[in-house]
């Protein structure tokens, strides 16, 4: 079996704790906490002439996002390291999007989900470049399926976002 061991090496000699893709990875974890924190919120604070439309929008995204975590923990464990981020003060700490304000606007909960989407489809595209070139196609699939799934979710908050009608600027 000396070739399989020496094959498991080869593959998973990159992935250090330190290797940009394994911190991309570790970044992805928590962001999608905090996402999947934040559409519930917005899901639960949901008011207005679009309140069903938006409930229903924020639930549907939450569902979706947590539906990456799984995937991009367990490719960090395929891979080598552990999951660095694992109590959800950790998950916050680490994540480079921002949890929900209180007592926002709808458009204010839209903007500040927009903005957090914008910057996790950055990240999402870099790391599959990185992921490229580092050669390891799996965190690359990974990284382009989950950049589809957040630029679906953020070019219908646009969309939503274009039109004025129904989107208070007041507080709640």
């Amino acid at each position: 079996m000396p070739a399989a061991n020496t094959l498991a090496n080869e593959i998973s000699q990159e992935n250090r704790q330190d290797h940009p893709v394994v911190q991309h990875l570790q970044t992805q974890v928590a962001n999608a906490f905090v996402l999947y924190a934040n559409y519930k919120h917005y899901h639960w604070q949901t008011f207005g002439p679009l309140f069903r439309d938006l409930h229903l929008m924020f639930d549907e995204f939450a569902k979706e996002v947590l539906g990456t975590v799984d995937e991009l923990a367990e490719r960090i464990r395929m891979i080598g390291p552990d999951i660095e981020a694992v109590q959800l003060r950790e998950m916050q700490e680490r994540a480079n999007v921002h949890s929900a304000g209180a007592k926002q606007s709808m458009r204010e909960m839209l903007e500040e989900a927009d903005a957090n989407l914008m910057v996790v489809i950055k990240d999402l595209r870099d790391a599959a470049r990185i992921a490229e070139e580092s050669n390891d196609p799996g965190s690359n699939d990974l990284f382009s399926g989950t950049v589809r799934i957040h630029e679906k979710h953020e070019w219908f908050i646009r969309q939503v976002l274009k039109r004025e009608d129904g989107l208070s600027n007041a507080a709640r």
